[in-house]
């Protein structure tokens, strides 16, 4: 019952973000990123490219029961790791991806942390053309589409009047709110910045373009 209500409270209510601890071991083009998922919930994103980008090849090897929810704009879609046949279950779940700008929640059933490496492509500008992702009207999970930390301004997004934020803390197991306040053109409270890999809610009054110029060799 805990688990709906706070899958509900974050989907309906636009409550909700989770987290994630990590580290970024390469500055290369291709490198790989380790998540600490906490016990509980936790909002995540890959934050690389792998050659394979679906539930079931980036979660591979968690432990029995660990579930991955993305959220879609029918609700939640839940992939559940079954440590019998060790795969995630049902298949068409298990085959959905989240590729970098996305996130999802991930919990943990356990009572100890546990780590998820990502293993990929650093997303770069195409030439002189910098990174985009559409974000949608409404409510959806949104991540940076590079392995950085920082605020969400400081990784390219702009906000708009009456946007907001909902940053999950893994630890309390609680959401952080922040409002875009459209006359000072600045977000309250001060934002608390991402982690690499850290996934976000977002709810957009307009929708719109999340706009990052970025190459590996002049960040």
């Amino acid at each position: 019952m805990r688990t709906k209500a706070l899958l509900l409270t974050a989907a309906l209510s636009a409550a909700g973000v989770a987290t994630s601890m990590a580290q970024v071991y390469s500055v290369n083009a291709v490198g790989y990123v380790n998540t600490e998922i906490k016990p509980g919930f936790n909002l995540v994103s890959n934050p690389l490219t792998a050659t394979d980008n679906s539930i079931a090849n980036l979660f591979k090897g968690v432990p029995a029961d660990t579930a991955v929810y993305k959220y879609t704009s029918t609700g939640f879609k839940i992939a559940s790791y079954d440590g019998d046949v060790q795969a995630f279950t049902p298949a068409d779940a298990a085959a959905l991806t989240v590729v970098p700008g996305e996130g999802v929640f991930v919990k943990n059933p356990t009572t100890a942390p546990f780590t998820i490496t990502f293993v990929g492509e650093v997303s770069q500008n195409t030439g002189a053309t910098p990174l985009s992702h559409s974000i949608p009207k409404g409510l959806s999970i949104q991540s940076s589409q590079v392995p950085q930390a920082g605020t969400a301004t400081d990784l390219g997004l702009v906000g708009a009047a009456d946007d907001t934020i909902y940053q999950f803390d893994s630890t309390a197991q609680n959401y952080k709110i922040y409002s875009y306040d459209g006359d000072v053109g600045a977000w309250s409270p001060t934002l608390v910045p991402l982690k690499v890999g850290e996934a976000f809610f977002f709810k957009s009054t307009l929708g719109g373009t999340w706009t990052r110029s970025f190459t590996v060799n002049t960040q």
